[in-house]
C-alpha cells in the first residue's frame, strides 16, 4: 500500500489520477522539425564549413538535346579559411603588372590598383569578388596558399536575426524557408501550389461530386476492390518512372484518400498507393528527365543507357512493393482499429458515412464535374510530358479545374451552391492546407540552417559530402557500391531535389566509382535508388509533407509505418546493386 501512488503493470496511479504510460503521445510534426533544426544548428558548431569550386558542363538530356548544369569540380574541396592577406597582396601586386593575365581574367587594372592602394590589411574577399577575383579564381591561380590554414571556419547561424539585421538566425527558419526558392520549386513554389490546389479541391468537395462518384463506383464493383490497389500502385509508379511524378501527386491524393478509405482501408494505404508508388517508380526509372537522365549526363555516360536492366528492376520492385502494400492493406481491412491513423481517418469516415446515409443520387452535374476533372488531369499529364509544364502551369490548371467545377455546381444547383459559396469553398480548402504549406517552409529551413545546398558556398553540408566521399576510397567494389547507395540515401534526408542531389554528388561519386573498380552506371544506380526510396520517408520532402497534409497524417505516425517499408525497399535496392556489380552493368 502506497500513500502517494500505486504502480501496476503498464500504468501509474497518482493521487487518484490515472496516467497510462504505455501510450506515448505522438509529437506534432512541427515539434519534430524544430528538434531537427536544433540538431542541425548544433552540428554546425562541430563541423567546419567547406566548399567546392563549380563549373558549367554540357550533357545530352533525355530528349537528345544539349543542356547545361552547374556541378562541383572534383578535388576542389577546401575548408573555409581566413584570407592570407599578405600572400594575396603580394601576388596581386605582381598580377597588376601582367596586363595579359588581367585581361584574360577580365580584371579591371584600375579597379585592382585602387584596391591595392589601401594596403594588405584592407583586403577583403567581398571587395575582390567585385573586381572578378573570386575565391575560385584565386584558388585556381595560387592554390591553398591564399588561406591562413591554421584556423578552420564554421558557418553557424545566429540564434535570431535576418539578412538585414545581424544575419540569418535559426529561429527565423520558418519565414526564410517559406520564401526560399522561386515559383518553380521549393519552398515558395510548392507552398503556393498546395494552397491553390487546396482551394480548387475545396470547391470540388463542396459540390459532392467526389462522394457521389465514390459510392457509385463501389456499389457497382462489389468484390473487386482488392484489384484496385495494385493497379493504382503500378499506374502511379509508372508516372514516377516516366516523368518524375512528385508534386503532381498532391492533388491526386485529395481524391484517392477518401476513395481508398471508402474501400475499407486507411489513409496510409492511400498515401502509399499514390506518393510512395511514384517515388518507387522514380527510384527505378529508366527515363526520368529529372533524375536518371541528369545523373547520367553529369557522370559522362550515355543518357538513358542501361534501360533494359532498369525496366526489369522497375517491374520487379514495383510488383513486390505492391504485394507488401496489399499485405498491410488486408490487415487493416480486417481490423481497421489497428491502423496508426484510425483516429485521424475518422474525419473521412464520418464524412463518407454522413454522405452515404443521405443516399444522394449520382446526378448529371456530378458526372459532368468528374468528366471535367478527368479532362484537366489528362491536360496536366500531357502538359508535363509533352510541353514541360511545371509548378506554375500545374497550379493554373488546377485553378481552372476548381473554377469549372464551381460553375457547373452553380448551373446545376448542386448543394444549392451560389457564386459566394464557390468563393468561400475555395477559401476553406486553402485554409485546410495552410498548415501543410507552412511545414514545407519549415522543412526547407533545415537545409538553410546547415548552410544551404550551394556547393560554391561554405557550409557544413559540403564538408559532410566531402568526408563521406573520402571514406569510400580503397574498399572492395561491391562494398563500395553498397556504401555509395547508403550515402545517397542518407544525403537525401536533407537534399530532396533529384536534380540538385545529382549535381552535388555525381561529380564526386562518378570518379569515385572509377577508383573502386565499378562502372559509373552503378554510381548512377546507387544515386537513383537512394534518392528515390528515401523521398517517401524524409520530413524535408515538400511533396511528401504536402501529401501527408492532404491525408491528415502526422509525419511521426507516417514514419512508424514507413520505416519498415524503407527497410524492405533497402533490401531490394541492395540486391539490385549487388546484381549490377556481379554482371558488370555498363
Amino acid at each position: 500500500m502506497y500513500n502517494e501512488r500505486e504502480i501496476y503493470v503498464g500504468k501509474v496511479y497518482k493521487k487518484g489520477n490515472r496516467k497510462d504510460v504505455t501510450k506515448m503521445k505522438t509529437p506534432h510534426t512541427y515539434v519534430i522539425i524544430f528538434g531537427v533544426v536544433i540538431l542541425a544548428w548544433l552540428l554546425t558548431f562541430l563541423i567546419p564549413a567547406g566548399k567546392f569550386s563549380t563549373q558549367e558542363i554540357e550533357y545530352t538530356d533525355a530528349n537528345g538535346e544539349i543542356s547545361t548544369r552547374t556541378v562541383l569540380v572534383q578535388d576542389s574541396f577546401r575548408y573555409a579559411y581566413p584570407l592570407e592577406k599578405a600572400f594575396v597582396f603580394e601576388q596581386l601586386t605582381a598580377l597588376e603588372e601582367d596586363t595579359a593575365k588581367t585581361t584574360a581574367l577580365s580584371v579591371d587594372p584600375e579597379a585592382l590598383e585602387t584596391l591595392l592602394a589601401n594596403g594588405a590589411d584592407a583586403l577583403d574577399q567581398s571587395q575582390l569578388d567585385d573586381i572578378g577575383l573570386t575565391d575560385d579564381v584565386l584558388y585556381d591561380l595560387y592554390g591553398d596558399q591564399i588561406y591562413d590554414t591554421s584556423e578552420k571556419l564554421h558557418k553557424t547561424a545566429k540564434v535570431w536575426g535576418t539578412d538585414d539585421f545581424g544575419g540569418f538566425g535559426f529561429l527565423n527558419f520558418v519565414f526564410e524557408g517559406l520564401v526560399s526558392g522561386d515559383k518553380y520549386g521549393s519552398a515558395v513554389g510548392i507552398a503556393a501550389l498546395i494552397l491553390v490546389v487546396g482551394g480548387a479541391f475545396g470547391i470540388i468537395m463542396q459540390t459532392g461530386a467526389i462522394d457521389a462518384g465514390i459510392f457509385a463506383f463501389i456499389s457497382k464493383t462489389r468484390g473487386l476492390e482488392r484489384f484496385a490497389l495494385p493497379l493504382l500502385f503500378f499506374a502511379f509508379s509508372f508516372g514516377g518512372a516516366t516523368f518524375g511524378m512528385a508534386e503532381e501527386v498532391i492533388p491526386f491524393s485529395m481524391v484517392m484518400v477518401p476513395f481508398v478509405i471508402a474501400l475499407g482501408y486507411d489513409s496510409i494505404v492511400a498515401v502509399t498507393v499514390t506518393y510512395v508508388a511514384s517515388q518507387i517508380g522514380n527510384a527505378t526509372s529508366w527515363m526520368s528527365p529529372f533524375s536518371v537522365a541528369v545523373a547520367q549526363g553529369i557522370a559522362g555516360i550515355p543518357v538513358l543507357s542501361g534501360a533494359t536492366f532498369r525496366i526489369i528492376m522497375w517491374v520487379v520492385i514495383t510488383a513486390l512493393s505492391a504485394a507488401y502494400l496489399m499485405v498491410y492493406a488486408e490487415k487493416i481491412r480486417k481490423q481497421p482499429e489497428k491502423s496508426l491513423t484510425y483516429q485521424s481517418d475518422a474525419y473521412f469516415r464520418d464524412h463518407l458515412e454522413q454522405t452515404s446515409n443521405e443516399q444522394k443520387p449520382f446526378l448529371l452535374g456530378h458526372k459532368l464535374i468528374l468528366v471535367e476533372m478527368l479532362a484537366v488531369l489528362i491536360w496536366i499529364v500531357w502538359g508535363v510530358t509533352q510541353k514541360g509544364y511545371y509548378i506554375p502551369e500545374i497550379a493554373s490548371q488546377f485553378f481552372v479545374m476548381g473554377l469549372g467545377a464551381g460553375l457547373i455546381a452553380v448551373i446545376f444547383k448542386l448543394e444549392n451552391m451560389g457564386l459566394n459559396d464557390v468563393a468561400s469553398s475555395f477559401q476553406s480548402g486553402a485554409a485546410d492546407l495552410a498548415g501543410t504549406a507552412i511545414v514545407v517552409g519549415m522543412a526547407k529551413g533545415i537545409l538553410l540552417v546547415l548552410g544551404g545546398s550551394d556547393a560554391n558556398m561554405p557550409s557544413a553540408l559540403n564538408t559532410i559530402l566531402h568526408s563521406i566521399g573520402g571514406l569510400l576510397n580503397h574498399v572492395p567494389a561491391v562494398i563500395g557500391a553498397w556504401f555509395m547507395y547508403i550515402f545517397q540515401s542518407l544525403f537525401n534526408l536533407v537534399v530532396t531535389s533529384n536534380s540538385g542531389q545529382a549535381a552535388l554528388t555525381m561529380p564526386i561519386m562518378a570518379p569515385l566509382a572509377d577508383l573502386l573498380g565499378v562502372s559509373r552506371q552503378i554510381a548512377v544506380l546507387a544515386y537513383q535508388l537512394g534518392s528515390g526510396f528515401m523521398d517517401a520517408f524524409t520530413p524535408v520532402s515538400a511533396s511528401l509533407i504536402g501529401v501527408l497534409g492532404v491525408a491528415r497524417i502526422d509525419w511521426a505516425k507516417w514514419a512508424k509505418f514507413q520505416i519498415k517499408m524503407q527497410g524492405f525497399l533497402f533490401v531490394l535496392g541492395t540486391i539490385f546493386i549487388v546484381i549490377a556489380v556481379a554482371i558488370g552493368l555498363q
